[in-house]
């Protein structure tokens, strides 16, 4: 009990790596995947673009682009192990600003007019997958 206390008094005070925070915070799924959004651009830290590798600390500001939208979400605390996804909405405070009725109704038609699969055809093939990933963003 003592040392995971310990462990989380010295990541508030030092901070912890980009990557871990994005995948304890669950903003990405995986902290390999989070890795992989801060190696391709789609993660900002206090208005540069970060690497993985960089310190995150509370009052830090991130820009992330997630598939669909960019949130700008203001770290609270920090910790380095995962916790419930309850508690892991608590780590940070997002101030995107809402969508506009327009931008709603906009994703909505995306949503109704795009090419659906029939269930009786089956298992998707891998180009199928890949190719549904890559729309996605992932």
């Amino acid at each position: 009990m003592k040392r995971e206390k310990a462990a989380e008094e010295s990541a508030d005070a030092g901070g912890v790596r980009l990557d871990v925070f994005l995948d304890v915070a669950c903003i990405y799924p995986t902290r390999s995947k989070a890795k992989e959004a801060c190696e391709g651009g789609k993660v900002d830290l206090n208005g540069s673009a970060a690497r993985p590798h960089r310190t995150v600390k509370p009052g830090d500001t991130l820009q992330v682009t997630v598939p669909g939208r960019r949130r700008t979400l203001v770290v609270r605390t920090v910790t380095e192990r995962h916790v419930p996804k309850a508690e892991a909405r608590t780590l940070y405070e997002e101030t995107t600003p809402e969508l506009t009725p327009e931008q709603v109704e906009a994703r909505r038609m995306e949503r109704l007019l795009a090419p659906k699969r029939e269930a009786s055809a089956g298992k998707l093939s891998r180009r199928e997958r890949e190719d549904r990933s890559r729309l996605r963003g992932w």
